[in-house]
């Protein structure tokens, strides 16, 4: 399975990141302890949405559009609760 996630920052609610795995457990587990730049910066993290594919090709292509222009406002007016990310 391949999965697309959105996370929120427990501590910084405006802060979000957008990520590609095939093993939510473990990748969030990795974002809440690893000294990784701008995920380490604002854990604890929190999944607020989550959408699995088949295939990564279809993730991939998800992923890329979340992070780019139309994308983040589908994102934030879709994926991501009201409070955040305004």
């Amino acid at each position: 399975m391949h999965i697309v996630y959105i996370l929120i920052s427990a501590t910084h609610p405006n802060r979000y990141y957008i990520g590609y795995t095939t093993n939510l457990k473990d990748r969030l587990i990795q974002h809440n302890t690893k000294d990784s730049g701008y995920s380490k910066r604002y854990a604890p993290w929190q999944v607020v949405t989550y959408i699995t594919f088949n295939d990564s090709h279809n993730a991939l292509k998800f992923e890329k559009y979340l992070k780019a222009g139309s994308g983040q406002a589908f994102l934030k007016k879709h994926l991501l609760p009201e409070n955040s990310a305004k």
